[in-house]
């Protein structure tokens, strides 16, 4: 597997360790990561979105995605963004979340 995959494939890895500490099922699997990029540098962007604009945890999860990403080898620095377009709903869900949260 080439470098650049492998981090991919950590970085998807850290992201299902990062909950919402309102719901028992990870960012990833909820669907609120809406695209990672990483350069050959190893300078990671994150787009994510939150449940609600108004979400509580916001800063506690932004902050838990950050040190987690900064935390996997050849990563130099993360940027994380909030956005809101499209907005967040639960069609954007794995079915593995669905399952868990009763959906399915």
């Amino acid at each position: 597997m080439n470098e650049f995959l492998k981090i991919e494939e950590d970085i998807v890895k850290m992201l299902k360790t990062v909950y919402d500490p309102e719901i028992p099922v990870n960012i990833y699997d909820l669907g609120l990561i809406y695209k990672v990029e990483t350069d050959d540098s190893g300078n990671v962007k994150i787009e994510m979105t939150l449940t609600a604009p108004n979400c509580p945890a916001a800063d506690f999860i932004l902050e838990d995605v950050k040190m987690k990403i900064e935390s996997i080898e050849g990563i130099q620095s993360v940027e994380v963004e909030i956005v809101f377009d499209p907005p967040w709903s639960k069609d954007m869900m794995s079915e593995e979340a669905l399952l868990e949260l009763g959906f399915l």
